[in-house]
């Protein structure tokens, strides 16, 4: 029901189009190249753009029409609008059309078509030059002319339209012209009419002739023009001008007159006497056809007939006449004649038939089905007439007795012609009547009417009226893989209920190329096979049409559906989806995370794609979870002990027999920030000397770091923390290299101490900090004495600056008048303490075991002497120096860290006496370096809580830094005492007790 809906409306849509048929324009300038679109039927229009066919009735061969959106286009003839037939004629202003008619056909319900007219404006371009009837133009002018008058000149003619046609003339004259002679255009019935004016007195015994230059110039753009010679010829004086009756004169000629028959007389008076006053008629500048229709005579001015008239060639004829007189110097007058051609009834109609949409006609014969509905067009049929008036009101029937009838294919028709559907008006069958001869007469209204017939044969063809039908139309089979090429798959059957020829059926396969090429069927019994092996991993189902064709005219089908289900075998192994995974993993991630996940995928079904993930070899590191893929840790991961780890994961799916594969897993461990940088150069009681005169940029000392971490955590960035109040000093970020900033002075003299730290770039970064010394003097004459500042200087807090501090160097002055003082007392109770050491060590070996003969190892044992300002010390006057700026809270805690020292497990061994207790910020040196001699690590822990306190000034001080010298007179070689120990980070406080 809703597709009639839409066919009534669609048909209401196109009666409503045909209603205003007439007025369907279009506009297009002449001369476009092929394909141009002009318009759109459908688009435009409102007319159906799907399920229709459009095709061009009248257009040809300037037109053609898409046959799916009914767009009109030009083609490769194109369109000359001086050229059309119907244009040729026209005067000047009028519009040129181009008629086109189209009939739209409905595909679906196959019914009689619609026609479609319409006009195209065809626009005029302005391809076309204004041309002179001659190259040379003369005029003759007596010489007696009085100034203004004026004298015609020949027009030039342009084949453009009016718009494009000659819009102005233009003149040229020479020097000796140009005072005698002007211009004047003047409008004449929409045309430009040029004119010669006298501007001064002529002369014809000084000069005869003259030449000018006459331009005409179009009005298109852009403009096109052509010039001619305009001679001048002055004459001897003629007094009057001939002058006519009549400005104008109009007269009715009908056609078909007789060669000889007059059709008007004009007439022009001269007062001259004689010569002079005699007057000659002649057909002024008249463009075909006038020429070769008309003549005139010379003497009388009788216009005659000289050739055939026919109206509808020729409607209408205009020209100009001119009167001239016969004097020496002749003067003329021209007037303006138009003769329109009447009609007379001699022409008989004209049927022309043709086909219509779907329906061909071939050599005067129309084929049209039995089963086709009534009001079926077979034919178009256009009766025309030339004549106009009544003579062209035209009466068309059917003559006879048969199935057909007339319909007016046009509600807008013109007098002169008319279009008629020819269709049936009752059901064809082609078993009782297989062809009609269809006559259509025409008769015009004239007196006497003429008339015409035209005939069409009609020919009914037989119809295939059922189609195959399948039972059932839906076939499902199920099918395994892995079959053999030309295996049957199913048999399908339909059933015709025709006889003879339109029952034999063939079978097919509709489908695209790819179930083609895997399934064939018996064209004859429907039998189907498979033309190769299938793959359900491939494809597990499917879906095509088999259709049953019979062999009438036209061929009637019938479609079934086949389901070909394709069952699973175990005939694909596990995939993993990469050749080979590799993932990173952070270091220390606690046991039992996962590093890692894997896909597989296995292309059968069901039990055959149930796959079983291990991992070999099974090392107990690595665990896989079935089902996710997940790959879990079982242990913790340490970059610095090991890298990366290389194992194989396999699968094995559930199928009968099984298929298993395997993929390589490579774990690479990403690096943490967990180890802070050492310092290995130089040492923090080394001393550098460094000539007072140094230019600037000299080399003054490396710092030398390195870090177990890898990547941005083993980069190291080095910069001076402290000691570099004058900024004498510059260190590379990058190498560690110091090097002098400016020139020195006298007042930067003595020992500097820079407080230099080296951070990684780690997140958060680790750092370690180094002291450098670098006395400043000319020579070392006294090295004690250095190396009693740079002792002074490890006991001095880190925020204070040394350099050029008079309280560092008195104090240090001082410590050596005391040193030099108490150096022989010193030596001489540590040689006591020493040997009452040994020989009690010696007696303690004797009862615990020790053979006579073994080599003993005392004087390894033996502590090197401490300088004497070794003791902790108070501040001036007793009180307590002032503690150092508290560090960060976690430099403070990692450096109380590498500060702790431990006894336990050393109590069988000697007795190591160290100052234990120093003035409030004196730090204890020896804790931050390593041994070189064999003694056995000794860790030692403070003697009170408040010992993290008492070290605040070297917190900051990296527990792998050690004191090496690097000879030479510019270099210390470390405090003795401190140099044969090392110590261990991350151990417990101190205790009281210990």
């Amino acid at each position: 029901m809703e597709l009639n809906l839409r066919v009534v409306l669609f048909w209401v849509m196109a009666l409503h189009c045909g209603s205003v048929n007439g007025s369907i324009l279009y506009r297009v300038q002449e001369e476009q190249p092929p394909n141009t679109l002009i318009g759109s039927l459908a688009a435009d229009q409102g007319l159906p753009d799907s399920g229709h066919l459009y095709k061009l009735e009248v257009g040809a061969p300037y037109l053609r029409v898409d046959g799916k959106t009914g767009d009109i286009f030009t083609t490769e003839i194109p369109i000359d609008r001086e050229t059309l037939r119907d244009c040729r004629s026209l005067a000047k202003g009028k519009p040129c059309y181009l008629e086109f008619e189209v009939s739209v056909t409905d595909l679906i319900q196959n019914q009689s078509p619609r026609l479609i007219e319409g006009r195209i404006e065809v626009q005029d371009i302005n391809d076309n030059t204004p041309q002179f009837p001659s190259s040379v133009l003369t005029i003759s002018v007596p010489e007696n002319t009085i100034m203004g008058a004026l004298f015609s000149i020949p027009l030039a003619t342009d084949r453009d339209s009016e718009r494009n046609g000659v819009a102005d003339y233009a003149l040229t004259a020479g020097p000796d012209a140009a005072t005698l002679f002007g211009l004047q255009v003047a409008d004449d019935r929409g045309g430009k009419l040029p004119q010669l004016i006298v501007l001064g007195n002529l002369d014809r015994e000084l000069k005869d002739s003259y030449d000018l230059t006459i331009k005409a110039v179009d009005g298109g753009n852009p403009q096109r023009y052509s010039s001619a010679l305009l001679r001048v010829v002055v004459t001897d004086a003629n007094d009057n001008s001939p002058k006519f009756e009549k400005s104008s004169y109009d007269a009715e000629l009908s056609e078909n007159s007789p060669v000889g028959h007059s059709v008007l007389q004009v007439k022009a008076n001269d007062s001259d006497m004689g010569p002079n006053g005699e007057i000659e008629y002649t057909i002024h500048q008249a463009v075909d056809p006038v020429p070769k229709l008309l003549r005139i005579d010379r003497s009388t001015g009788i216009i005659y007939v000289k050739g055939p008239l026919d109206r509808e060639e020729i409607s209408s004829l205009s020209f100009y006449v001119v009167a001239r007189d016969k004097g020496p110097q002749p003067k003329s007058s021209k007037t303006f004649v138009t003769i329109e051609v009447t009609d007379q009834n001699d022409n008989a109609p004209a049927v022309e038939i043709r086909g219509i949409g779907l329906v061909t006609h071939s050599e005067g014969v129309a084929n049209i089905s039995e089963d086709m509905p009534v009001g079926t067009a077979v034919a178009l049929v256009q009766v025309s007439d030339k004549d106009e008036g009544e003579n062209a009101v035209v009466t068309c029937v059917v003559a006879g007795d048969v199935p057909f009838q007339l319909r007016p294919a046009s509600d807008s028709p013109t007098d002169n012609r008319r279009k008629y559907f020819l269709q049936t008006t009752t059901p064809l069958d082609f078993e009782r009547v297989r062809e009609y001869r269809v006559e259509i007469v025409a008769v015009d209204s004239g007196n006497p009417a003429l008339s015409s017939t035209n005939s069409l044969k009609v020919q009914v063809t037989d119809v295939n009226d059922n189609s195959p039908i399948f039972s059932p139309t839906l076939f499902e089979v199920d099918f395994a893989e892995e079959n053999q090429p030309g295996e049957r798959v199913l048999d399908v059957t339909a059933t015709d209920a025709d006889s003879g020829t339109n029952a034999q059926l063939l079978y097919n396969i509709v489908a695209d190329s790819n179930i083609r090429g895997l399934f064939e069927i018996d064209p004859n019994s429907g039998e189907v096979r498979a033309r190769s092996p299938l793959d359900r991993e491939h494809k597990e189902r499917y879906e095509f049409w088999i259709t049953a064709a019979d062999k009438g005219s036209p061929s009637h089908k019938g479609t079934a559906t086949v389901v070909v289900k394709v069952l699973d075998r175990n005939d694909n192994e596990p995939k993993f989806m990469l050749s080979g995974y590799s993932f990173s993993v952070l270091e220390n991630m606690p046991p039992l995370s996962p590093v890692g996940m894997v896909t597989v995928q296995d292309m059968d079904k069901g039990e055959n794609a149930r796959v079983h993930l291990s991992v070999e070899p099974d090392g107990g590191k690595f665990v896989v979870q079935n089902g996710t893929g997940t790959i879990l840790s079982s242990i913790s991961f340490d970059r610095e002990k090991e890298s990366s780890y290389t194992f194989r994961l396999k699968a094995v799916d559930g199928g009968e027999p099984p298929k298993s594969s395997y993929v390589g897993v490579t774990i690479n461990v990403l690096d943490e920030n967990d180890n802070d940088p050492v310092i290995t150069k130089p040492s923090n009681s080394s001393f550098r000397r460094l000539s007072p005169l140094a230019s600037p940029d000299s080399h003054v000392e490396v710092v030398e770091a390195e870090d177990l971490d890898s990547g941005p955590n083993a980069d190291l960035v080095f910069n001076i923390a402290g000691g570099n109040p004058y900024q004498l000093f510059r260190i590379s970020a990058t190498t560690g290299e110091i090097t002098l900033a400016k020139e020195m002075t006298r007042k930067h003299g003595g020992l500097h101490r820079l407080v230099v730290r080296v951070s990684d770039r780690g997140k958060p970064p680790r750092h370690a900090t180094a002291l450098v010394h670098i006395y400043v003097n000319e020579t070392i004459s006294n090295v004690s004495l250095v190396e009693a500042l740079v002792g002074h200087s490890l006991y001095t807090p880190l925020d204070r600056d040394i350099a050029g501090d008079p309280d560092s160097g008195f104090a240090a002055h001082r410590s050596n008048i005391l040193f030099g003082s108490l150096a022989g007392v010193a030596g001489v109770v540590m040689l006591i303490l020493v040997v009452v050491f040994i020989r009690h060590r010696l007696q303690r070996e004797t009862k615990s075991g020790y053979q006579a003969g073994k080599k003993e190892t005392k004087d390894l044992y033996a502590p090197k002497q401490a300088p004497k300002n070794a003791k902790g010390k108070r501040g001036r006057k007793g009180k307590p120096q002032k503690s150092p700026k508290a560090l960060g809270e976690n430099e403070e805690v990692g450096i109380q860290k590498s500060l702790k020292f431990n006894l336990d497990g050393v109590n069988d061994s000697p007795r190591i006496h160290l100052p234990l207790t120093y003035s409030p910020g004196s730090p204890d040196i020896g804790r931050h370096y390593r041994s070189n001699s064999p003694l056995p690590s000794i860790q030692l822990q403070a003697q009170s809580p408040s010992a993290s306190q008492k070290h605040q000034a070297v917190q900051d001080l990296p527990a792998a830094n050690t004191f090496v010298g690097t000879g030479g007179d510019d270099n210390s070689t470390g405090s003795d005492q401190y140099s044969d120990y090392s110590y261990k980070t991350s151990q417990p406080k101190y205790n009281n007790k210990q």
